[in-house]
């Protein structure tokens, strides 16, 4: 089955191409359904970062088709200006080192 046939992969080719940060998540922003997806708003919340949500336990079809659009085994998944950055574990690394702030201000997400 090629990409051009996945439904899931054009939605989310889409979705991180029309917005500038989005989380790939259980639940939603306002009420996450998982620990590491609770976590990773709280980053982005803390930071200020405007994003949106999609909740892949909505759809089946979207919840395998975003572990093999980024090959990324685990939920969530947060891409910036399209660009996949990591999971919970990555995305909690890099905003304790300062990394996260750092690329969302390089990429214009955040202001200086």
């Amino acid at each position: 089955m090629s990409d051009d046939a996945n439904p899931a992969h054009d939605f989310i080719g889409k979705t991180i191409a029309a917005n500038s940060v989005v989380l790939f998540m259980k639940g939603v922003p306002e009420q996450p359904r998982c620990g590491f997806s609770g976590m990773v708003v709280q980053v982005l919340d803390h930071l200020g970062v405007d994003f949106i949500g999609v909740d892949v336990l909505q759809d089946e079809t979207l919840r395998e088709g975003i572990k093999s659009f980024s090959d990324w085994p685990t939920i969530p998944q947060l891409y910036v200006k399209g660009e996949f950055i990591g999971g919970a574990d990555i995305v909690r690394e890099m905003f304790q080192s300062g990394e996260l702030k750092a690329h969302m201000t390089e990429t214009g997400v955040l202001a200086d």
